[in-house]
């Protein structure tokens, strides 16, 4: 669906334009939908605080075309198309047009999503590949305190990053626990030859 051909609504008590994404695409996971001004200085986005005025939501801002600045908290951020920027519930929020027909998109929901171990463990893997250990480490400790305790995904990327430091131990305690509870992760083994070897042992 093309920006300008969503429905142009003018947000009630703003000079905000809302254009309904959400419904249109019929979206149940999360809000969306795309704001967007006609003139510079122009609100794109409505001042305004989610865990006062709105739903309590966690929102990503996406600048879909134009130029916007974001007044988060009394901090200004400039933001070209193609710029993200994510807000929590507490932070004041508004953002104005710097140039004529600026569009910026809104995603929001409860900050509630699970991300998969996954996730983590492909980032790890490209940290490794790059030889970077100490990011490798960094981003599988945090999949460790993001993710549900003992996911599979995360025991497997702990085990990859243990292996990076050559810490061999580490990494056969990890992986014995990814595979115990996911079997078919040992398929991930033809891509970490280090993890072979030790799943060999």
């Amino acid at each position: 669906m093309e920006v300008d051909r969503l429905e142009a609504i003018p947000w009630s008590g703003a000079e905000v334009v809302w254009r309904p994404l959400r419904a249109v695409l019929r979206v149940r996971a999360f809000g969306c939908a795309v704001f967007t001004a006609e003139e510079v200085g122009q609100d794109v986005v409505e001042p305004h605080r989610e865990s006062e005025d709105g739903r309590g939501q966690q929102e990503v801002y996406v600048v879909l075309r134009g130029r916007v600045r974001f007044r988060l908290d009394g901090d200004e951020v400039d933001a070209g198309a193609g710029t993200f920027v994510c807000v929590d519930p507490p932070v004041h929020r508004q953002a104005v047009a710097l140039e004529a027909r600026t569009a910026v998109a809104v995603f929001g929901g409860e900050p509630v999503f699970a991300p998969s171990g996954h996730e983590y463990l492909m980032r790890v893997r490209w940290a490794v590949a790059e030889g970077d250990v100490e990011a490798a480490t960094a981003i599988a400790e945090e999949g460790l305190a993001d993710v549900a305790p003992g996911s599979p995904g995360i025991m497997y990327a702990l085990a990859l990053a243990a292996a990076a430091r050559q810490d061999d131990d580490a990494a056969r305690a990890h992986l014995a626990e990814a595979l115990a509870a996911e079997p078919a992760l040992r398929g991930e083994l033809d891509r970490d030859a280090q993890l072979a070897r030790l799943s060999d042992d």
